[in-house]
């Protein structure tokens, strides 16, 4: 992102064709903003990639990434269907008139009341995850008298080179049905259901990927599955649901493939598969969450203390932290940042970023070089769009931040900073 940074004539960087350092003004920190043209030009990516190739597709947005009523909206206004996990991300989708034929429902443990509000909303998919939700799904179907659309998830046994945590798509996984053995017996009970129509198979292998081979290797393990399936009962999935786990640049590491060549490179295998086997071409689905927002977003954060221990480190401290910002804690995860307000000086002062949690794993970023810093600088992280505000807490019982969204040089809040109100409104007193 740092290659995306203007500043004025104020020496302030400037994002998305605003000011950062009045944003933070005007909002309060810690603030996310959002750069919505870069999200629509991500989301296009995508689905222009498949249009280019002639493809029928659904790219469906993993809300998990960053759910709110304006985010899901801009996701509707690009054409895209959307992926829930809860009860919360589906009611979200509903308070955003998102179109419930175009919402997926994964989770591993769906609750049967999670389930009943799915079949009530009617929405496109439900991506069964577990035999329990099989036996959850006859009876609320049968109660209700409904039919639905159902993907199952297989865990292909593909490792793909990201970090242990974020492993989805290896055998020892919560997630899924094994291709061995599971996945044969949840498919021989869907059949026998007649309000349950089998669209296909949906697989997720991780997150944070920069190469198209784990990909590539599932689409082959998934594909043995459904030839033996079509030569034994004449099986043709009409769905195959290759995830999402598409890598973002974060740091000068990292280094990601344009979003396009994804899009190209599964759907060539999916081709070679195909002709091989002889089988109908499929609609593929793909879930990119953090690849739509990840580099769509900054936090601004006001710097506080300093500490400088002689020989061994500087300690630059702002007002925020894992509260909005957990990955760091989580998986180690790396940033990049800049001193918004003194963009035009040199990075020369090496320092550690801290949060001001009462935790001493509340660290954001590690030896970074940045300006010489003072109280009540800003300090701009790039590329938060994802996984920042959606894994946010009350750990110290710290307020959520503020979200902005920006488009056409025009600023809109679109998520309140929560006041200390919101923080009690559900306690009860025990006097």
């Amino acid at each position: 992102m740092r290659e995306r940074i203007e500043m004025n004539t104020k020496g302030h960087m400037v994002y998305a064709g605003m000011d950062t350092v009045d944003l933070a003004n005007q909002y309060g920190t810690p603030l996310f903003v959002y750069d919505v043209e870069r999200i629509r030009k991500n989301a296009r990516a995508f689905v222009e990639g498949f249009k280019a190739l002639n493809v029928k597709a659904q790219v469906a947005y993993a809300s998990k990434a960053f759910s709110s009523v304006a985010m899901l909206q801009v996701a509707k206004q690009e054409g895209l269907s959307l992926d829930v996990v809860s009860e919360g991300e589906l009611f979200t989708a509903i308070q955003a008139g998102f179109p419930m034929d175009k919402v997926h429902m994964h989770g591993n443990n769906k609750a049967r009341h999670e389930l009943e509000m799915a079949i009530k909303h009617k929405i496109g998919c439900i991506v069964v995850d577990n035999f329990h939700e099989i036996e959850l799904l006859q009876e609320l179907l049968m109660e209700y008298k409904q039919d639905i659309d159902v993907l199952l998830r297989v865990t292909p046994g593909i490792e793909a080179h990201t970090h242990d945590y974020i492993l989805t798509g290896n055998e020892d996984s919560k997630f899924g049905f094994d291709l061995t053995k599971q996945a044969r017996e949840a498919y021989e009970l869907l059949k026998l259901n007649p309000h349950v129509h089998l669209k296909g198979l949906h697989c997720h292998i991780g997150s944070q990927i920069f190469e198209t081979d784990g990909f590539l290797m599932a689409i082959k393990r998934l594909y043995e599955t459904l030839n033996e399936w079509h030569v034994r009962d004449g099986f043709n999935a009409e769905v195959l649901n290759l995830g999402g786990g598409f890598g973002i640049k974060y740091t000068d590491e990292d280094e990601p493939l344009e979003l396009s060549s994804y899009v190209k490179a599964l759907v060539e295998q999916v081709q070679e598969e195909i002709d091989h086997y002889q089988l109908l071409y499929p609609e593929i689905w793909i879930e990119p969450g953090r690849a739509i927002v990840g580099d769509a977003a900054i936090t601004l954060y006001t710097v506080g203390s300093k500490k400088e221990i002689p020989n061994v480190r500087n300690y630059v401290a702002i007002d925020g932290g894992m509260t909005d910002n957990i990955r760091p804690a989580l998986y180690q995860a790396k940033y990049d940042a800049c001193v918004a307000n003194k963009i035009t000086e040199a990075p020369t002062y090496q320092a550690s970023v801290a949060g001001k949690c009462c935790e001493s794993g509340d660290m954001l970023m590690w030896d970074v070089l940045l300006p010489e810093v003072k109280a009540g600088d800003i300090l701009a992280v790039f590329s938060t769009g994802a996984y920042g505000y959606s894994m946010s807490s009350h750990y110290n019982r710290f307020p959520k931040a503020a979200v902005v969204f920006v488009e056409h040089q025009q600023a809109k809040l679109v998520v309140k900073r929560e006041s200390y109100e919101d923080l009690v409104k559900n306690d009860l007193s025990y006097e």
